[in-house]
């Protein structure tokens, strides 16, 4: 059974995102504009906008205008957006602008600055509204309209979305739709990724929620200025940190006209500005410029086999066996759910060794007994696995001399007896001599201390067999 989420992303080791001229952090600035394309009465909506502004904790007003509501957006359009337009132009940052585009339509000054300003103008969508309740078909044509719109206003369509009130299909239709160079409806990395949708390769920007000026319109948010200016200053030297250790990350930053726009936040803005350009070896960014340099460094890379994408016959013939002769184990790894996390060795061997160690003792002790002796009759009547054969001959125990030949006859005897249960040791990479001596040292155990070390060598011959595999 597919798990769709991806716990796994690019894992301990992250691509080097090798930002252009060798800078060590990529920082993006976004504008939303969403002033004009909130939820109003005059706009068409059932009710007043409560998200995002100077009264925290509103509530929507149905069948009435909020007046107060709309003039703080107002203030987003009239004030804030300029005092950001001159913050940013001043200092040649570069911008993208996330535009609602029933928003962009009433602003014909503000996009007109933000084209002669050279910022990238991705689609917010058709309203700053909530679209968790919308059905595909639904979504679907709002998209449709709102690339239509954004086109009409600003010239050209959008090449990067995002939604930000989405819901559980947006990344799915945007992608399905096709002409996005790239999507932020997410916020789970610190690097672009691809994603696999439908038989087409999306790029992903992951987007912020915390390095946002939203949080000053939160509960437990940014009270002051400093707040927000000494949180991006600590990302950015965490960021800029790992750069300088060889793994460069991006570090997204979102803004609002009608919040950081306000004059006693715009100055701690501004100094952060400062203090990042204080910095050499920094790449501020477009999102569109991002996606670029992704496309052209990092292209889409398949993996040939994914487990996780498997049906469930296809799963158990192919890893049934890492277990001897038990594939019961791969079959309750996949109902217990397979994702991103588990197309790796290390990962399907997490989910595989779960099952194993919640199983009764009877269950374990049939997976013990299903192993062979070590140079046993099985394997003198050519009757092992072909994992098993394998390994053993990589250890040299297909061609022992009598005298050894009658040691471990002698000693599987002896265990046996002692244990109920076959000596089980990992021998890949292990000689002969060192699998005697684990061999004579184990058989003086006691049973609890033998039966956790056989379990532990079941658990370790699997995650071998996996590696081979995969």
């Amino acid at each position: 059974m597919f798990y769709p989420r991806d716990m796994q992303g690019y894992g301990q080791f992250p691509v080097n995102a090798a930002w252009p001229d060798k800078a060590k952090i990529a920082v993006q600035f976004v504008i939303n504009y969403e002033e004009g394309g909130e939820n109003c009465l005059l706009h068409g909506d059932p009710a007043s906008e409560a998200f995002l502004s100077e009264i925290v904790g509103a509530a929507a007003w149905p069948g009435q205008r909020h007046w107060n509501m709309e003039s703080i957006y107002e203030y987003g359009a009239r004030a804030g957006f300029w005092r950001l337009h001159r913050l940013f132009t001043e200092n040649n940052i570069p911008a993208t602008v996330y535009g609602v585009a029933t928003a962009l339509q009433r602003s014909p000054a503000q996009v007109e600055a933000m084209l002669d300003a050279d910022w990238e103008i991705a689609s917010h969508g058709l309203k700053w509204i909530e679209y968790k309740d919308f059905s595909r078909e639904q979504e679907r044509e709002f998209l449709d309209q709102t690339i239509a719109l954004h086109e009409a206003v600003t010239g050209d369509r959008p090449r990067g979305w995002y939604l930000g009130r989405c819901s559980e299909n947006t990344v799915d239709i945007v992608s399905e739709e096709g002409g996005f160079d790239y999507i932020s409806d997410t916020y789970d990395d610190d690097l672009p990724y691809w994603r696999h949708h439908e038989g087409k390769d999306q790029l992903i920007i992951p987007y912020t929620l915390d390095c946002n000026d939203m949080r000053f319109a939160t509960p437990q948010g940014f009270n002051a200025g400093d707040q927000f200016e000494n949180y991006l200053r600590d990302t950015f030297d965490t960021l800029y940190a790992e750069g300088e250790s060889g793994t460069p990350k991006m570090m997204s930053i979102g803004l609002h006209c009608r919040l950081i726009g306000r004059p006693g936040r715009l100055a701690a803005l501004k100094r952060f500005i400062e203090y990042a350009q204080s910095h050499d070896a920094v790449w501020f960014a477009r999102r569109i410029d991002i996606a670029q340099h992704w496309a052209d460094t990092h292209p889409p890379q398949h993996q040939t086999q994914r487990p996780s994408k498997l049906s469930k016959s296809d799963f158990v013939d192919t890893y049934g066996g890492v277990f001897e002769h038990s594939p019961w184990i791969a079959e309750q790894a996949f109902d217990a759910g397979l994702g991103a996390a588990n197309d790796t060795s290390g990962g399907l061997h997490h989910a595989m060794k779960i099952q194993f160690r919640l199983a009764d003792s009877s269950q374990r002790l049939a997976v013990l007994n299903a192993h062979p002796d070590l140079a046993g009759k099985l394997a003198a009547a050519n009757r092992l696995t072909a994992e098993s054969t394998s390994e053993q001959a990589g250890a040299g125990l297909d061609s022992l001399t009598d005298d050894e030949h009658q040691t471990f006859t002698e000693l599987n005897q002896s265990y046996m007896d002692r244990f109920g249960f076959p000596f089980i040791i990992a021998v890949k990479g292990l000689t002969k001599s060192e699998i005697l001596t684990a061999f004579k040292s184990r058989v003086q155990n006691d049973m609890d201390t033998e039966l956790s070390k056989a379990c532990q060598q079941v658990e370790k011959i699997a995650l071998l067999r996996l590696k081979d595999l995969l």
